[in-house]
């Protein structure tokens, strides 16, 4: 007999039995079954003495059963207790789980009921840590209050795709915000006093219009409404706020929706999805319409209503009114754009047409996002610690002289340089050109990071000198940074190369 087997005989087994969202018909059978056959029941509750957990299995307790009310010290008030909040909380835990391990030891099954599903933001999940490696146990799920609020609310949380975010409303409400932004459908859990942050988070993420509100689902009192509509003052701790599925839920165009809609050029940083911000992923996902560079469109995930316009990357003035047209037609177009969309990208050429008639009157926001030179200087190191300049090294909308003259400016200042737009098929003389003119002012040993299509599969970032800089090496989706006379390129012990420049620069 394995020591396993033997403690398995020697005591009682724990249980963790979710009831569900507050109906008991909604139990499981099996959660019923344990109930049943359980020496002891536990279940928390506050100082109240009060469980809605007890509630819910209140017709499946027998008047044999043995009763452990694990009280909380504390729920929301201040505490005096030397370990604050936390610490008087995981002193009940411990003292709660050692009141369980005694029946368990004494060979008595023990079922620890709770609301939901006991591993989802449940309360016997805190037994569960303390006891389970030393008891034989088993958890039995319940229905969870999301599933109940969508169930109530009769709207789909997700289809094909799209993703589901699950947030407790205790979060910052920078947090909230940015994470509401980012997702396609959210629930948020743990409203009452954290409403009012819940609902500004709403507001401040777009998504206030979507978000419904659900009050214990499936109990007495159960109520369901709009998040717009709630008085904050009505809110308990037991509701959430829904943002359903996009797809099985789209917004119905409003009676007074407005004769202009907008039009939001967002960046998408050098390569994939990892490189968006959370502001951006939402706007793309909130548009009607995307308008962009067939490269930049791919990387933006297809979705079920929304229409796309690609076009070649020599067109930017005709995206441009593309997306202001669509605007003025009622449309929210998103006019994507690689790296960051204020950076030799596509929100100049928006914000040009936009300055003229017929589309002064159209709302333009920009988005950030990442551009070609802090993506590649990240993967370096540091390169661009102290001043730096940002040039593009292109003469096809301006003159090769304008830019050789901001290169001899930038380099007399001893400025790192980041050099974009460095070559293509049609333009092979230019870094050349530019190595010559740097090599008048920059030791030849200078660090240059030559970085190619960082963040995507074919990403290469290395370090060359000055003097060794091929321009045959240099392509289109390659950036230069040109260090300064201060710029360090260190060999670590690990073998790694990293590129940095001190932020203090020497007394004159």
């Amino acid at each position: 007999m394995s020591e396993q087997q033997a403690n398995a005989r020697a005591t009682g087994r724990l249980y963790g039995v979710g009831l569900g969202p507050g109906d008991p018909s909604l139990m499981t059978v099996r959660a019923v079954q344990v109930i049943a056959e359980a020496d002891v029941v536990a279940y928390h509750s506050a100082r109240h003495g009060r469980s809605i957990a007890r509630s819910i299995a209140a017709e499946h307790l027998r008047p044999d059963h043995i009763e452990e009310a694990l009280v909380y010290p504390v729920t929301t008030e201040s505490t005096d207790h030397p370990g604050g909040y936390r610490g008087a909380l995981d002193e009940f835990y411990e003292s709660a789980a050692a009141r369980l391990a005694a029946h368990l030891d004494a060979g008595r099954t023990v079922a620890v009921i709770s609301e939901g599903d006991p591993l989802f933001y449940g309360s016997y999940q805190h037994m569960h840590k303390r006891l389970a490696h030393r008891y034989p146990t088993e958890v039995i799920p319940g229905v969870t209050s999301i599933s109940a609020a969508a169930a109530r609310l009769g709207k789909p949380l997700a289809e094909a795709d799209e993703v589901l975010t699950i947030l407790p409303g205790t979060l910052p409400e920078e947090e909230l915000t940015a994470r509401l932004a980012a997702t396609d459908a959210a629930v948020v859990m743990k409203l009452g006093r954290t409403f009012p942050a819940v609902r500004r988070a709403m507001e401040r993420s777009g998504r206030l219009p979507e978000a419904c509100y659900v009050e214990r689902a499936t109990m007495p009192g159960e109520r369901t409404d709009t998040l717009s509509s709630i008085d904050s003052d009505t809110v308990p701790y037991f509701s959430v706020a829904v943002v359903p599925s996009r797809i099985a839920n789209p917004p119905a165009p409003a009676e007074d929706a407005p004769a202009l809609g907008e039009v939001v050029v967002v960046g998408t940083g050098p390569a994939g999805p990892l490189w968006l911000t959370p502001e951006s992923r939402g706007a793309l996902a909130a548009a009607d319409d995307l308008v962009g560079y067939t490269t930049y469109l791919a990387r933006v995930p297809s979705r079920p209503g929304q229409r796309r316009h690609a076009s070649d990357n020599k067109v930017e003035s005709e995206r441009a009114e593309l997306a202001l047209d669509l605007a003025r037609r009622g449309r929210r177009v998103a006019v994507v754009s690689g790296g960051d969309p204020g950076i030799f990208a596509m929100a100049t050429a928006v914000l040009e047409v936009a300055s003229s008639d017929p589309y002064r009157s159209v709302p333009v926001r920009v988005l950030p996002g990442v551009t070609a030179a802090n993506a590649a200087a990240a993967r370096a190191g540091a390169p661009l610690g102290h001043d730096y300049a940002v040039i593009s090294l292109s003469d096809r909308l301006k003159p090769w002289e304008v830019i050789a003259d901001r290169l001899r400016s930038a380099v007399a200042a001893d400025l790192v340089l980041a050099l974009y737009n460095p070559g293509s098929r049609s333009r092979t003389w230019q870094v050349a050109k530019a190595r010559e003119l740097l090599l008048e002012h920059r030791a030849p040993d200078t660090p240059v990071v030559l970085a190619r299509d960082v963040g995507g599969p074919e990403e290469s970032v290395r370090t060359v000198r000055l003097t060794d800089l091929d321009p045959a090496q240099v392509d289109m989706r390659t950036i230069l940074l040109v260090g300064s006379s201060q710029t360090q390129a260190v060999r670590r012990d690990d073998g790694t190369e990293v590129v940095w420049t001190p932020r203090r620069y020497p007394e004159g």
